[in-house]
C-alpha cells in the first residue's frame, strides 16, 4: 500500500492549507478550494489513520527505535479508526516487550485486545504475547489460560500456528520454558504473523 512519508505529509498539509488561504485572499475562494480540500484530506488521513502503517514498515526493517518514534507522532491514538487503533496498541506493546518494559507491554496488548483486532491471526498473536508475559511473571496458570484462547482462534498463518504449538509444548514442560524465553529474547511479532529478530552485531 502506498504510504506518504509523515514529514512530507506535514509539509504538504501546511503548504496546501496556508497556500489555500493565501489564494483565497488574493484571487477568491474558488481558486483556493482545490488546495484547501487536498490539505484537509491529508489532515483527516493523518488524524484518523495515524502513523501505524509506516511504523510497521520500520519494524520490518528492524528499526525498532524509529518505529517507536514514528508511533509517537500519532496525534491522538483514541481518535484512530478502530482497526488502526488496535494495531497501534499491538505494535506499541511489541516494542515495549522488545525493551523489557513488561508492565507497559501488558497494558498496550490488553488495550489492543479490548479495542478489537480485525482477524484471528492478530488476536492469536496478542494472546501469545500475553501468555509470554504471564510466564515472565511466573504465572503459568494464567499463561495456560491465554494459550487456550490463542488455540481457539482460526489462525491462517502457518508461522503463527508453529509459534503457538512451540510455546504450548514448552509450557507443558516448564523446564523447557526458560530455554524458549532465552531463544525468543528480542523477538517481536508483527501484524500479519511475521516475527523478526534483531540483526547480529
Amino acid at each position: 500500500m502506498f504510504t506518504i512519508n509523515i514529514y512530507l505529509r506535514f509539509a504538504l498539509i501546511a503548504l496546501t492549507l496556508i497556500g489555500g488561504v493565501f489564494l483565497s485572499f488574493q484571487f477568491g475562494f474558488w481558486y483556493a478550494l482545490p488546495f484547501i480540500l487536498i490539505g484537509l484530506a491529508l489532515l483527516v488521513g493523518y488524524i484518523f489513520l495515524g502513523t501505524v502503517q509506516s511504523a510497521a514498515l520500520l519494524m520490518q526493517k528492524m528499526d525498532f527505535d524509529g518505529a517507536e518514534r514514528r508511533l509517537n507522532l500519532t496525534f491522538k491514538p483514541s481518535w484512530l479508526y478502530s482497526a488502526n487503533r488496535a494495531y497501534f496498541y499491538m505494535i506499541k506493546g511489541g516494542l515495549a516487550m522488545q525493551t523489557k518494559r513488561y508492565p507497559e507491554a501488558e497494558v498496550m496488548l490488553e488495550k489492543a485486545q479490548q479495542t478489537g483486532l480485525p482477524s484471528d491471526n492478530e488476536r492469536a498473536m496478542v494472546f501469545l504475547q500475553l501468555a509470554n508475559l504471564a510466564v515472565v511473571k511466573n504465572n503459568f496458570t494464567g499463561a495456560q489460560s491465554l494459550m487456550r484462547q490463542a488455540k481457539q482462534q482460526k489462525v491462517t498463518e502457518t508461522e503463527i500456528n508453529e509459534q503457538i504449538a512451540e510455546f504450548d509444548k514448552a509450557l507443558k514442560n516448564q523446564g523447557a520454558m526458560k530455554t524458549l524465553q532465552q531463544r525468543n529474547r528480542g523477538a517481536v511479532m508483527q501484524p500479519g504473523g511475521k516475527r523478526r529478530r534483531p540483526k547480529s552485531r
